[in-house]
């Protein structure tokens, strides 16, 4: 089973990792896991302030913050997982990767850092959930 957890630094997204760890521990066999952070481009002004090596260094940066926790529960879950870090539109990009790389199932929190707590579904995880052909799992 190829199982994509999307997260984005939130107590949310963190959530879903324990989730998806539970889930894991459940499988007869261990899934593929797939570690998703999405960094949403520079906007150019700030891109051509940084300069090419800067913007690297800003998006890696951001990456390395947003899974630091989530890498660290999969480790003490002894969990192998792929990492990956690409930059783009989130809810696009989370559509595509699972798409590509055949997951049968995304997990991802129900709102993440720049969502306010309601009750309804952020932005990204509402577009992944309108547009998703992979079974997906929102955690809350």
């Amino acid at each position: 089973m190829r199982i994509l957890i999307a997260v984005d630094g939130s107590e949310i997204a963190l959530r879903a990792v324990r989730y998806a760890v539970r889930l894991a521990g459940e499988l007869a066999e261990p899934p593929e896991l797939h570690l998703l952070y999405v960094d949403e481009p520079l906007l150019r002004s700030v891109a051509i302030h940084l300069g090419a090596e800067g913007a690297v260094r800003y998006h890696a940066e951001n990456g390395r913050a947003a899974t630091q926790r989530a890498r660290a529960a999969l480790k003490r879950a002894q969990l192998e997982f792929e990492e990956h870090l690409p930059i783009g539109e989130p809810a696009s990009v989370i559509l595509k990767f699972a798409k590509s790389e055949r997951c049968d199932l995304i997990v991802m929190g129900s709102h993440g850092r720049g969502a306010l707590k309601t009750l309804f579904l952020g932005s990204i995880a509402g577009k992944v959930l309108a547009h998703a052909q992979t079974p997906l799992t929102i955690v809350r």
